[in-house]
């Protein structure tokens, strides 16, 4: 059984924070309604939506993924880059702790989970404008015991390692070069997302299925031609906050030994 913990899009979502992309007018229905589509999406491919108490002060709070890092054995909270996204990690941490036994990230490192990308048991961590090295040692020192190997990698060009590169199967990930090396990630076999969409790496594995934005179709065909089951969401307006299919769920197996 997966869980898929989500949070309603607030209301302020407009005053969200932004680092690589600029400014737009957000319609903050429309995204609603794209949360919405997104969390049947999930339930589609067999995950069980369970959502966090709404934050409508908080612009951000849509973006759970950030919060949080979900491993088999733990979860670690997670010290935001952007001050004004701490606020958000008390009622997410709430949650998880029916899950999950909770290590936590304290200050002066940051480190945001749309950095944290794990594949078996090695788990790549950028290094981005929102996490930075004490965050990544931290990081490092929480997993030990866990028989983890942490890999840093430098990002550039986006907001966070997710947006650069995640993994739609086994042995294969989903990148666009120009912001991480895919040599960083061998043996790993890297798809190159299409050079007309280069936000198209964010994609979300689950349940035998790859969720990925409706607005990057010749990406999905590309994942399509390698043999995978495609379900497109809409997230359209929700890339406008810099956010992708990643970032707003956090994904919980319950029947790992840890449940």
């Amino acid at each position: 059984m997966l869980v898929a913990l989500t949070r309603a899009v607030s209301p302020t979502l407009a005053e969200c924070e932004l680092t690589h992309a600029a400014r737009q007018p957000m319609d903050v229905a429309r995204a609603v309604a794209e949360h919405a589509a997104y969390e049947d999406a999930l339930r589609g491919v067999g995950a069980r939506v369970v959502r966090i108490p709404p934050a409508p002060e908080l612009p951000d709070a849509v973006f759970v993924e950030d919060t949080a890092v979900v491993l088999d054995e733990i979860a670690v909270i997670t010290r935001p880059g952007a001050s004004s996204r701490r606020a958000e990690t008390a009622a997410v941490a709430t949650m998880l702790s029916r899950y999950r036994t909770l290590r936590s990230i304290a200050e002066p490192g940051t480190l945001d989970g749309g950095d944290v990308l794990r594949v078996g048991r090695t788990v790549y961590v950028g290094r981005s404008s929102r996490t930075d090295g004490a965050g990544i040692a931290q990081l490092t020192i929480l997993l030990e015991d866990l028989d983890y190997r942490v890999v840093p990698v430098e990002v550039t060009g986006c907001l966070h390692l997710k947006s650069a590169v995640t993994e739609v199967g086994d042995g294969l990930l989903l990148a666009n070069p120009r912001w991480v090396r895919p040599e960083t990630f061998a043996p790993l076999e890297v798809l190159p997302v299409s050079d007309a969409e280069p936000g198209a790496a964010n994609a979300l594995r689950l349940g035998g299925a790859v969720i990925v934005p409706a607005h990057h179709p010749l990406t999905a065909r590309r994942l399509e031609d390698a043999g995978l089951r495609v379900v497109p969401a809409p997230a359209g307006e929700l890339a406008k906050a810099e956010g992708g299919v990643t970032c707003c769920s956090l994904i919980v197996p319950t029947d790992s030994l840890a449940a």
